[in-house]
């Protein structure tokens, strides 16, 4: 396996480069900032990139940008990222093109070296490895970010029976309602989902794809 490793903490990086000798790959270039990351994958063409996220000049994201210029150039790289922090918004933009072949581990997690070594198996074989404390923080947002979390059970209960095909009547007579509660219920679920009035779609349908997904 053929490594380019960026991490700008010189210590780390050496540190890098000597437990990635021992497991017998082939660091064919180590670097310090983003820039050379993206010169290193194109000249050499590397299997895999392991990246720290943080790096000069600003250290905020220069390791992730640079990741995803270099894979813009050289898709066949695979890319592992390293960061001291659970930082979602970078996992989601690592995964945005759904192509596989990317990683996001803590640094910590360097440390359990046989579980980095498997990652960087698994992200060159085309896998994908999340950190379990950025899956489980990616889930949380998403539930927050839900919007059928808003509803209210009555609701839920209305837009499940809506999800089973149900019509405003048959749903009323199930819940031993009026179909004019039913409706009020309906247009509240609308609202709060964000489907306005529109001819050209149909609101039940897109709803139930709301509740399916949610």
């Amino acid at each position: 396996m053929r490594v380019v490793l960026a991490e700008d903490s010189v210590l780390l990086r050496e540190g890098l480069v000597r437990l990635l000798g021992e497991a017998g790959t082939e660091v064919v270039a180590a670097v310090g900032d983003g820039p050379h990351l993206v010169r290193a994958v194109v000249e050499h063409r590397p299997d895999v990139a392991v990246v720290d996220v943080r790096m000069p000049p600003t250290h905020t994201d220069e390791g992730l940008r640079a990741a995803v210029e270099a894979r813009r150039l050289v898709p066949s790289t695979a890319v592992l990222v390293l960061s001291q922090y659970v930082e979602v918004a970078y996992a989601d933009e690592l995964l945005a093109d759904g192509a596989g072949g990317v990683g996001y581990l803590l640094k910590d997690r360097v440390a359990q070296v046989e579980q980095f070594l498997s990652a960087l198996d698994d992200v060159v074989a085309g896998g994908t490895v999340l950190d379990p404390q950025v899956v489980s923080q990616l889930f949380a947002r998403r539930r927050r970010d839900d919007p059928v979390r808003s509803l209210s059970p009555r609701e839920r209960e209305v837009l499940g029976l809506i999800a089973e095909g149900h019509s405003n009547t048959a749903i009323a007579r199930e819940l031993v309602v009026t179909p004019g509660a039913v409706e009020k219920h309906t247009q509240h679920i609308f609202a709060k989902l964000g489907l306005a009035q529109d001819e050209d779609q149909h609101r039940r349908v897109l709803a139930t794809l709301a509740y399916l997904r949610s």
